[in-house]
């Protein structure tokens, strides 16, 4: 019989000891803390069609979630990025000691709290909300200075939500997140990366770190050829962890002292309509037996899908019962 809370056996690995079973983690939450003030309101989905913080025109994707209206960008020209991109008047309005002790009050001790580290999906994200993929890796070629500019503006936001989520909602797991990757590669090379995106996310999870919650990155796609720097800035885990990377390698290749979160690629093998119920039951054992052993592992996995499909809601259930089947075979 388990002796520990689902959450004490969470931390147990969050903090580089072996857990009593392999957690359950596919982004590592239980519970999800943000005031919804300032844009991020977690318990009802968002209207069809919206504008977010920024003013951007998003519509709502149920496989993906949220997403910038195609082919609509408020900003065409990283030069003016200053008339355009503002400070979301919600920022100044929040009251944030009175929203944590709403929101917090409805919230079970028991479960992890979980936090974003800032506003929207990130820094290249954001970039690519506000001029689309295309314009914002030309404006990162072409314009480098003016984007950093741009950077630096979100950071000192970012910080400032990151310090308030902190001092009075205190989760658990804060995580900053930004996809800037593909299923084969990075988006950009390295030495763009580590001029104009790795400052950001570095300033940002010291704040983390220095207020004493767990940093947790999340990056999808082969983030691989930039672990070693995720790593050096004190990430302490990584989700969703697909398997266009060398998961095994990278457990590790760090000792165990970073955390791999999820482990399975939800729209690769496990997606595909002939791929049987078994194929998909021997998945979760294959990833368990990879990465399970020594700790630093919490497994997570689901197929991607809509939220009343039932063809991905089937296949999610097969892998979360056989997770549940197999997580205490390892400790």
């Amino acid at each position: 019989m388990a002796s520990l809370t689902e959450k004490e056996n969470m931390m147990r690995m969050y903090n580089h000891e072996i857990p009593e079973w392999v957690p359950w983690g596919f982004s590592c939450y239980e519970q999800m803390v943000f005031p919804k003030e300032i844009g991020f309101d977690f318990t009802a989905p968002p209207a069809e069609e919206f504008l977010d913080i920024f003013g951007v025109p998003t519509v709502m994707e149920w496989r993906s979630g949220p997403i910038p209206k195609p082919g609509v960008f408020i900003l065409e020209d990283i030069t003016k990025w200053r008339d355009i991109i503002k400070r979301p008047a919600g920022l100044d309005e929040i009251d944030w000691a009175a929203a944590a002790d709403r929101d917090l009050g409805a919230r079970d001790p028991e479960l992890i709290k979980y936090g974003m580290a800032g506003l929207g999906n990130g820094y290249f994200m954001n970039l690519t909300y506000f001029m689309g993929f295309e314009g914002a890796l030309v404006a990162c070629i072409e314009e480098p200075e003016e984007v950093k500019d741009l950077m630096n503006f979100l950071v000192e936001m970012n910080i400032e939500v990151t310090k308030n989520m902190l001092q009075y909602y205190k989760p658990d797991v804060m995580s900053l997140g930004d996809d800037i990757a593909h299923e084969r590669e990075p988006f950009m090379s390295e030495a763009m990366f580590l001029d104009i995106f790795e400052p950001c996310w570095r300033k940002v999870c010291a704040v983390i770190k220095d207020g004493g919650a767990i940093a947790q990155h999340h990056n999808c796609g082969r983030i691989e050829p930039f672990i070693h720097h995720i790593v050096d800035m004190g990430f302490d885990s990584w989700d969703p962890a697909q398997r266009s990377n060398d998961l095994y390698g990278i457990k590790w290749k760090y000792d165990n002292k970073f955390a791999i979160c999820g482990g399975m690629e939800n729209n690769g093998f496990v997606s595909w309509p002939e791929t049987t119920e078994e194929e998909v039951r021997a998945e979760v054992r294959r990833i368990m037996d990879e990465l399970a052993p020594g700790g630093a592992f919490a497994f997570g996995g689901m197929v991607m899908g809509a939220m009343d499909e039932e063809f991905s809601n089937e296949r999610s259930a097969w892998i979360r019962d056989e997770y549940e089947k197999n997580k205490h075979n390892y400790y």
